[in-house]
């Protein structure tokens, strides 16, 4: 897609961190931007922000684990803008723990937000993209989605979800002969507020979820890490930005990772070694 001036984004989890950077991108680049997030003050805040800085933005309050949701922001976009080309799926939580630890909430909240708003979000707007002849499908992954560290398993296998989901929709799309792109954005640690994210998990789910001692080194390590060398959300934004232009499907923030997944694949040649370093 070389074309972004007047055309329509819409990005989920786009009040802050990579969506928010994202919106901000596209918006620079002349696109009309759809902001969808649940938490609505800092989803004010952003809409604020673009719409000072001149651009056109719709903000929409807005729970992707829900397929009504993700339907009436489809409604929403469309009667604001009245098409839609891009698509960023990035809306994203974490929950952490050993897996004989974690409760089903858990796992529930987490899939439902990281990966089956990705599914909703493919179903629903994707026959809006072809309709409108030409576009692009980014769905946040994660280095969690190419290797799996210990802790994090939900979150882990949402986001190999999200690998498949993606690497699936982009072969239809070139059986097809689509002019529409796809890609998979798989980044490392950011600067974002993840660790953050039980600030939006409703108070009946997070009551079932048992803290750990594994929990707790987790968060704070985390924590440490992406405040201290995680990329700033600009810069992978860029890089999304670059992907839907030049229709690249794989979008990897820390290219210095690619020789832990030659370690990955070297240990499935010998049957049971797993890569010695956490790509999450």
């Amino acid at each position: 897609m070389q074309e972004f001036e007047g055309r329509t984004a819409v990005v989920t989890g786009a009040a802050s961190g990579i969506g928010l950077a994202t919106a901000r991108a596209l918006a620079a680049e002349g696109m009309r931007v759809v902001l969808a997030d649940i938490e609505e003050g800092a989803l004010a805040k952003a809409e604020a922000e673009l719409a000072g800085a001149g651009h056109e933005v719709l903000a929409v309050r807005t729970d992707v684990s829900s397929l009504d949701e993700v339907e009436r922001l489809r409604d929403r976009t469309l009667e604001c803008f009245d098409a839609v080309h891009v698509l960023h799926n990035n809306a994203g939580v974490l929950v952490s723990g050993p897996v004989e630890r974690l409760s089903l909430q858990d796992w529930e909240w987490v899939l439902g937000v990281n990966l089956w708003s990705a599914i909703y979000g493919i179903k629903v707007f994707l026959p809006e993209i072809k309709a409108a002849g030409e576009g692009h499908v980014v769905s946040t992954a994660s280095t969690a989605g190419l290797s799996a560290p210990a802790v994090i398993a939900p979150y882990s296998v949402a986001k190999f979800g999200i690998v498949a989901l993606s690497e699936t929709l982009r072969h239809e799309l070139e059986a097809e002969s689509s002019p529409i792109g796809a890609s998979v954005l798989c980044p490392g640690p950011v600067n974002t507020n993840l660790i953050g994210c039980e600030r939006n998990r409703s108070e009946a789910s997070a009551r079932t979820h048992e803290s750990t001692p594994a929990e707790t080194a987790f968060m704070e390590g985390s924590r440490k890490l992406l405040s201290s060398r995680g990329l700033p959300p600009e810069q992978v934004a860029s890089l999304v930005v670059d992907a839907i232009r030049d229709r690249r499907f794989w979008i990897l923030p820390h290219p210095e990772w690619i020789e832990l997944l030659r370690e990955r694949v070297e240990g499935m040649a010998d049957g049971g070694r797993l890569a010695t370093r956490s790509l999450a």
